[in-house]
């Protein structure tokens, strides 16, 4: 651990000293940094970057790589209907395993992206609940892809829907998620708006979205159990959903490793 020469104290959380970076690129990468963390310490945006930016990059890899797995299997599953099937039934086909794995290793990279959250946006109680809501919508990913629902809606054909423990805990599991989601986007929207309004009404937007369209196919879905309606598009209702809070994710992402570099790599 080596002593900051600047703050006259040892610096920690694997922090740079600030010894090792030059005056000027240092001044510079202040100002680039205020806009975005107006009460951070002077001490706090000496991180360790490289490492930030591909945690970061993992929130960009799930995002794009997530619902692109998902449709791709769903559009190719012989019975499946991504306009009637939730993302979770695919887990219970005979290609269950596929699922299985792009939710725990996407539930890995949300996790991932959660511990780059908490390095560029602490301090602050956004920077903490932020990261804290990400890393357990990784875990519900994960534990979703662990623990099957169950077969509904005719899906796996030639399966009687039934309802078991597992599926009870399944759709908790995914009413955590959905929360979450929503949630994150809701409490990070008050760091973005500081720098700009245009990205606080977007992440705003994003999160109103996710937790409409989650409510309303988990009615949807239940009104076709109950015989109410016929082949109601609670599949596209979801899917929806998760595509909406995917493209929050890598966008925020993008803009977030845009910022670290422009802090590493002054113009």
């Amino acid at each position: 651990m080596a002593t900051c020469s600047t703050h006259g104290r040892s610096c920690s959380r694997s922090l740079i000293p600030c010894s090792l970076v030059h005056a000027e690129t240092a001044e510079v990468c202040r100002e680039a940094w205020s806009a975005w963390r107006p009460r951070m310490p002077a001490r706090a945006w000496f991180v360790t970057l490289a490492p930030t930016r591909l945690l970061l990059a993992a929130g960009v890899v799930a995002g794009i790589g997530m619902p692109a797995a998902i449709v791709a299997d769903g559009v190719t599953r012989p019975g499946y209907s991504l306009w009637h099937h939730g993302a979770s039934q695919l887990g219970t086909g005979p290609r269950w395993w596929l699922l299985t794995t792009t939710f725990v290793l996407g539930g890995l990279l949300l996790i991932a992206f959660a511990a780059g959250l908490r390095r560029v946006l602490h301090p602050g109680a956004d920077g903490r609940w932020v990261p804290i809501l990400l890393a357990v919508c990784g875990l519900s990913f994960i534990a979703a892809g662990v623990i099957p629902t169950d077969p509904a809606l005719g899906y796996p054909p030639g399966q009687v829907s039934v309802v078991t423990v597992a599926g009870r805990v399944h759709g908790l599991i995914g009413l955590v998620l959905f929360a979450c989601l929503s949630a994150s986007a809701f409490v990070l929207a008050r760091r973005l708006r500081l720098r700009s309004r245009t990205w606080g009404r977007f992440s705003r937007a994003c999160g109103l979205l996710v937790i409409v369209l989650a409510v309303v196919a988990g009615s949807v879905y239940r009104l076709e159990v109950a015989g109410v309606l016929r082949q109601a598009p609670a599949g596209l209702l979801e899917h929806g959903a998760l595509l909406v809070a995917f493209c929050w994710i890598t966008v925020v992402g993008l803009r977030l490793n845009r910022v670290v570099d422009s802090a590493r790599h002054p113009s």
